[in-house]
Order: structure tokens, then C-alpha cells, then sequence
């Protein structure tokens, strides 16, 4: 089947996901939705984008769209999400998927009394190298694994007007960039027994640095760090009892990979490899598990859960509390 998308917001991530999508034969990017008709105008006519909506609501109640991908700010990802699965539109919400585990439960739980689908846009899991990697860990090429790190850092120079910088609209580095090294964490080795986190604030209250050690009940430990003040490796490992997996570059963002089994082992080198057509940052992938898994029926993807989703936001919220990060 083909899904015909409406996008809610105008935003980079937004034209991001529609540039990215426009080479799938199973998807159509039909309107778009914004705060005044001068941006929805200006978005469609940038992207080419047919049926342009003055507000958020008249874009979810569109009868040409099937599903709604929710690139908001952060604090308005619960309201956009509740209403697009109100009006029976299927769901993919940007990351963080809500701002406490609060209101992702809720958004949850709509969208399964509605019969709607509805996922985290967590793209970085349907990536072609991250689902091979979850594939040799699940047949054990690094053997238990013990320790799983990754980080992403950037460097914003502190700026007041800049989004990042601004708590009302989500800012700091956890929301924004933590996010993905946790959720990696949470692939890998699943739900925590214990979060223990520092950070440190910005000028304006919201986190410029925040790292968090997750532990397991069998002793393995995940660290995922990220900040604002920096370029990072932005890199991701792996480590097992019997090897290595070792990601370079973004690993986050389409990457190669190598895996080292056991201590002397020769590294093995695994190189991207674009299933689907197309340039683009590999949003794509995302946008193709949305319809795999409305055209199987399904109503969440078993390569990022719900239950996962609330359980991060649950940890997030551990975070938060202990280093005083806004919420």
C-alpha cells in the first residue's frame, strides 16, 4: 500500500523527513500543517508539497491523509500526537516522543484503544548497519555482552534565540541529542535496573552536558553521554566477553562498522549498504517500517516498541531529576 503522509511542522527535521521519503514507492508526502498558512505555504512550496493547512488540527483532520508525522518541538509532541490519533491517523512522533513518561503512556495507550499505529521516530534503529549489528549480538559475536557506550556531541555557541538554548521548547542536550546514545543503550541491552547521571547547566537552566551510567541486574553497564559544547567522536561500542563491535563515525546516521572477535581476532569491516533508493540522511528507513508494518497490520514495530519508548522516557525522567534538568 501506499501511505499518504501529512506533516505537522515546518521545521528542518520536517523537510529533513520529506526529502528523505520522496524516493519511496510506498509513500507520498500530501500536506503539511503549521501554525499560520504564510509557513504551511512556504514549507509546500519548498517541497512540493500539494495541500497546505493553517494549523496543526485541520492538517490531522485531512481525509487525503493516512498517517501524520509529528516534527514539532518537543512539549508539543504529546498534544499533536493525542489529536492526530483522535482524528485515526496512524502516528510516527520525532524523538524524544514526549517530555515525561507520563504523557508518553497516554500516547500510548490512545493509540492502542484507537487501533492506530504508532511509533518513535527513532530512525537510527532501521538503519542497514544497526540491524545488522542487532543481528550478530543476537547470535552472539561479541558473546555477553558487558559494556555498551555511545555518545553525540556538538558545539552550539550559547545563544539565547537558538531553540536549543530555550526551555520552553524542549532545549539541552539530553532531550535533543541524548536521546539517541540512551535509546542505543536500550537496543542493545534493554531496560535498566538503576540510572545514575551528572550534568551541567547552561546559562539559560536547560543542560549543556549530561552523562548517565544505565545498570543491569547481570552487571553489564550502558554509558551514554552527550553535550552541546563540544564535537564528539560521536561514536558507539559494543563489547561482549568473546569481541568487539565497534561503529564509526555518526553512529546514529547511515555508518560503517567493524567487529573484532576475541582478543586477537582479525577485524571484520562492514561497510553501509543503501537498500533503499534514494539520498537523503536515511529518514527513509523509518518512513518504509511505518508502512511494512501498516501494510502487515501492525500496530507498533517490534524494532522500537511502545513499552521501550515509555521505558525511556522513564529513564529520562530519572536523569532529570537528579541533575535538576528541566522538565
Amino acid at each position: 500500500m501506499t501511505l499518504r503522509w501529512g506533516v505537522v511542522g515546518t521545521g528542518k527535521i520536517a523537510g529533513d523527513f520529506v526529502r528523505d521519503t520522496g524516493s519511496l514507492p510506498d509513500a507520498r508526502i500530501v500536506a503539511v500543517g503549521s501554525r499560520s498558512q504564510e509557513s504551511a505555504d512556504r514549507f509546500g512550496d519548498s517541497h512540493g508539497v500539494p495541500r497546505r493547512h493553517a494549523s496543526y488540527q485541520t492538517l490531522v483532520e485531512d481525509p487525503d491523509v493516512d498517517a501524520v508525522y509529528v516534527a514539532t518541538p518537543h512539549p508539543l509532541h504529546a498534544e499533536n500526537a493525542l489529536a492526530a490519533i483522535a482524528a485515526g491517523k496512524h502516528v510516527l512522533v520525532e524523538k524524544p516522543f514526549t517530555m515525561d513518561a507520563a504523557s508518553a503512556a497516554s500516547v500510548v495507550a490512545a493509540a492502542r484503544a484507537a487501533g492506530v499505529f504508532c511509533m518513535e521516530a527513532m530512525w537510527t534503529r532501521f538503519l542497514p548497519h544497526t540491524l545488522r549489528i542487532r543481528q550478530l549480538v543476537a547470535e552472539g559475536a561479541v558473546g555477553e555482552v558487558r559494556t555498551v557506550s555511545a555518545d553525540l556531541g556538538m558545539n552550539f555557541p550559547p545563544d539565547p534565540t537558538h531553540r536549543l538554548y530555550a526551555p520552553e521548547l524542549g532545549g539541552g542536550a539530553l532531550l535533543d541529542l541524548g536521546i539517541y546514545p540512551v535509546s542505543w543503550v536500550f537496543m542493545v541491552l534493554g531496560t535498566p535496573t538503576s540510572v545514575t547521571a551528572v550534568a551541567d547547566p547552561t546559562f539559560t537552566g536547560v543542560d549543556g552536558q549530561t552523562t548517565a551510567v544505565l545498570r543491569y541486574p547481570d552487571g553489564a553497564h550502558g554509558i551514554a553521554t552527550c553535550t552541546l559544547w563540544a564535537w564528539t567522536p560521536q561514536r558507539a561500542w559494543i563489547a561482549g566477553t568473546d569481541g568487539l563491535i565497534d561503529v564509526q563515525g555518526s553512529f546514529y546516521a547511515p555508518t560503517s562498522f567493524t567487529l573484532r572477535r576475541g582478543r586477537y581476532g582479525e577485524p571484520e569491516r562492514f561497510e553501509p549498504s543503501d537498500t533503499l533508493e534514494g539520498d537523503g540522511k536515511g529518514m527513509r528507513y523509518e518512513a518504509a517500517e511505518v508502512a511494512r508494518c501498516v501494510g502487515e497490520g501492525l500496530l507498533e514495530s517490534p524494532g522500537m516498541p511502545l513499552d521501550e519508548t515509555v521505558e525511556i522516557m522513564r529513564a529520562f525522567d530519572e536523569i532529570r531529576r537528579q541533575t535538576g534538568v528541566p522538565a
